[in-house]
Order: structure tokens, then sequence, then C-alpha cells
């Protein structure tokens, strides 16, 4: 699967979408390969502060729970709600299927995460 270009990546396999001083955040098909079926959710509230690295959630398959990582700085200002309802989406459209959207404290942050060539060849 070709990760889109204009997203960039964290080397925890986050993607965040960037519109702006906010991103839609998700994790990549490579993560959820390594997972296998996803079958649960936690996601932050509404309003919660985060900083770049710090967990946000996790995400359990039927192999394992992993926390989820911001690749940015911000504020939690929309959480895919529907995600917990059907977190088995991510299998199927990992890249489409976004968790938190982030409003960023710092924009400039993103420019430290990777491109997708850059990402594409840390998962090779």
């Amino acid at each position: 699967m070709a990760y889109p270009a204009g997203y960039r990546y964290t080397k925890d396999h986050e993607w965040i979408e960037l519109a702006g001083d906010r991103g839609k955040v998700g994790i990549t098909d490579y993560a959820q390969q390594q997972l296998g079926d996803v079958v649960f959710m936690e996601l932050p509230a509404v309003g919660k502060i985060l900083s770049a690295g710090q967990s946000f959630g996790t995400i359990e398959s039927v192999k394992a729970v992993s926390e989820l990582y911001a690749p940015v700085s911000g504020e939690v200002v929309e959480v895919n709600d529907a995600l917990k309802q059907t977190p088995e989406a991510i299998n199927s459209d990992p890249h489409g299927s976004w968790m938190v959207v982030i409003k960023l404290s710092d924009p400039a942050e993103a420019g430290t995460l990777l491109d997708a060539q850059a990402y594409e060849g840390l998962t090779k």
C-alpha cells in the first residue's frame, strides 16, 4: 500500500494529515498489519492537552494492546467516536480512519515528522 504523500509520519507508525493549524491523526497501514484485527480503542476526551510523543490512548487487537502516541503537541478538538463502535475500520482503511483531531500548539513541530518516502523506507 502506498502511504499518502500529503501526510506526515512518526517512527511510532502514526500519521497526521495537516490542514492549517489542525491535524487528523491515525495509524498507518504498517501498524494495523502488525496489530492484526483491531477489536477496541480507547481515545481521549475533547479538550485534552497533549505533548508530542505522549500517549493519547490505546488500540487493542486480537494479538496485543498498543499505545497511541501524539505526533505533535496541542489540544484534542475532535474525537472519532464512530471508531469506538467499529474499530475494525482501522484494518480496512487505516489511512482514512482518523482517531483524533489535534489543534497544533506549534505548527512548525510537524516539520520534524517523516514524509511518505522516509516513512516507507523505515518500514522496509
